[in-house]
């Protein structure tokens, strides 16, 4: 379930705690969890309602000025039923505290080795964790593109390789590219792994 950010930090802060969302079926469960930029959020409730119904309060609540702007954003056709999914912050995205734990032990180490090998075998284009590991250290923050480019692929498949590093607590996004985190900086000082161009 995608958020406007500002929604996002509003249910983060406590002063926004809905949203009404237009499904065929319906998208999220009760108890489901989702990442945003301000951290996870849960949806806590979700029911079928009647447009006309939406208040100017539970508008506030969704970020917006009022009812009648709540309705015509849900604008459409109305044979598709309207979801009041109401949502509570669960916590900070537990990637950020991953990616500043740069204490690994040997096991941490080993764990880590093993997860990217399992990706390279997994992978249809190769082995690429090291690849793409080393291309942003050496290039932090480059456009997405160029990196991809680089490295002779497209940028959205790269894009999702690099979320699998992100993940793991390796990498850290940007607007613009992306860095080695604490724990990827560290675990490259460690691993064993070879790096493109070692010996």
């Amino acid at each position: 379930m995608l958020l406007p950010i500002k929604v996002a930090r509003g249910v983060a802060d406590g002063s926004m705690s809905l949203a009404f969302r237009r499904w065929r079926s319906q998208d999220v469960q009760p108890g489901a969890t989702f990442r945003t930029a301000v951290g996870v959020i849960r949806v806590d409730t979700v029911q079928v309602v009647d447009p006309a119904g939406i208040t100017d309060a539970d508008a506030a609540l969704a970020g917006h000025k009022n009812a009648d702007a709540v309705r015509m954003r849900l604008a459409g056709d109305d044979s598709v039923p309207t979801y009041r999914v109401e949502l509570s912050w669960a916590g900070e995205d537990p990637r950020v505290a991953l990616r500043e734990d740069d204490r690994l032990s040997d096991d941490d180490v080993a764990a880590i080795d093993a997860r990217l090998e399992r990706l390279d075998r997994a992978s249809s284009h190769g082995a690429w964790t090291m690849q793409t590991l080393d291309l942003v250290r050496r290039r932090p923050q480059t456009r997405a593109p160029d990196l991809a480019a680089e490295v002779g692929r497209e940028r959205d498949p790269f894009k999702i390789d690099v979320r699998k590093l992100k993940n793991l607590g390796l990498t850290i996004s940007h607007p613009v590219g992306y860095e080695l985190s604490p724990r990827g900086i560290a675990y490259l000082a460690r691993t064993r792994r070879a790096l493109p161009g070692d010996a």
